[in-house]
């Protein structure tokens, strides 16, 4: 992609823009950054107005060092918290436990006769859709879990990085052991 600056007709690859400009440069903006362009390395760089500078790409796959790819899925741990009006304490817990079968990566839950918890790992590709899943887990399973008609009243999203961070700090939940449904 070519920028152009306003008013000047973008020029064909290899000719000469109309303001006698190589093609591939643009004139740096009254008031625009004075930060290096891409690749370049160093403190903010010394152009005077109106100064060109040539745009730079970087090439298919190349990353900087560190650098996560945005679009590969990753471990999200997820608690659901869920309450309303009472039901009957071995009807929460088969349903917990079809909820559990038909959601495989659910690792724990906790229950009484008017809340519950669950624990579960997710595969997203960001805590966007990590969150949305969850927040749409209950409802979805509620007719083919038989869950309780409660509404979810807490959501928490952290990466697993977090989460270790956390167990190994002794301020996050207990690992999920044992598995399944439990009561509070």
């Amino acid at each position: 992609m070519r920028r152009v600056r306003p008013g000047a007709a973008a020029s064909r690859a290899g000719t000469a823009a109309p303001s006698g400009r190589p093609a591939g440069t643009v004139a740096r903006a009254a008031g625009g950054s004075s930060a290096p362009a891409g690749g370049e390395t160093g403190g903010p760089a010394k152009r005077a107005a109106g100064e060109e500078r040539t745009l730079t790409s970087v090439a298919a796959g190349d990353r900087y060092q560190g650098e996560e790819p945005q679009d590969l899925p990753r471990l999200w741990h997820v608690t659901l918290s869920v309450s309303g009006d009472e039901a009957p304490l071995k009807e929460v817990r088969r349903a917990l436990e079809q909820l559990a079968h038909d959601h495989p990566f659910l690792l724990t839950s906790r229950y009484a006769n008017d809340h519950a918890e669950i624990r579960y790992w997710e595969e997203a590709r960001d805590l966007h859709d990590a969150a949305a899943v969850a927040l749409r887990l209950w409802g979805e399973h509620r007719q083919t879990a038989g869950l309780p008609p409660w509404e979810i009243v807490g959501l928490e999203v952290i990466d697993r990085q977090t989460y270790h961070q956390r167990i190994a700090e002794g301020y996050g939940p207990p690992p999920a052991t044992p598995v399944g449904a439990h009561p509070f």
